[in-house]
């Protein structure tokens, strides 16, 4: 689903995501009509433009991740200052890419994004781990928490790093659905949603180090 108030960068976004041979099951440029069709129609991923003519994206953002199920949402902005990428993140997008990202990256980025892994326009990524950390010293981690096997901590180590599943697979030199399976397992131990709150629990326990 997109949306984005533009109509000509709005169809020219859907386009091509049925060239790539996404299924683009609507497009609004409205954040409350944007709300009521996610609610029917229940996209697997949602494009999100942060600048709409009634709501907010962020507010979108966060009325999409009350949404059962809950789509996963990229947000694609011409903004990238630090507030509206903080801000989008805390509301639950999945990812901040800057309308300046190429075809390629913005392809990419939304099929990352669609096997739920963290996707942030470089530059970005640094900037949401920071913050992840200014939180993680506000919380005190639980050492009694579930016991991962070597093979998953490992796995959740490079995902801190902010790794995709391909290169997590070739530097372990495992296969790309092994490396999923790992992850979902981890995700089920921990009792967590998605990448992005592995993110945040793994810097809270320093794995992203070193």
């Amino acid at each position: 689903m997109v949306v984005d108030d533009h109509p000509m960068w709005r169809d020219s976004v859907a386009r091509d995501l049925e060239e790539a041979r996404y299924e683009v099951v609507a497009t609004t440029g409205e954040g409350r009509q944007a709300l009521r069709i996610a609610a029917a129609v229940r996209p697997d991923v949602v494009i999100l433009d942060l600048r709409l003519p009634d709501l907010s994206g962020v507010e979108v953002a966060r009325g999409l991740a009350a949404c059962l199920p809950a789509p996963r949402v990229l947000v694609l902005s011409a903004s990238a200052e630090q507030e509206d990428v903080l801000e989008a993140v805390k509301a639950g997008a999945s990812g901040y890419l800057v309308k300046s990202a190429s075809r390629e990256e913005f392809l990419d980025a939304v099929r990352r994004t669609a096997e739920g892994e963290p996707v942030f326009t470089p530059g970005l990524a640094g900037l949401v781990l920071g913050e992840y950390r200014r939180l993680a010293v506000q919380t005190s981690p639980d050492d009694d928490g579930p016991r991962l096997t070597d093979r998953e901590t490992e796995v959740l180590r490079l995902v801190a790093k902010g790794l995709s599943y391909k290169q997590i697979a070739e530097r372990l030199v495992l296969s790309h659905r092994t490396v999923q399976n790992h992850v979902q397992n981890t995700l089920n131990k921990l009792q967590l949603h998605n990448r992005v709150d592995l993110v945040r629990y793994a810097i809270e326990r320093g794995l992203d180090e070193g």
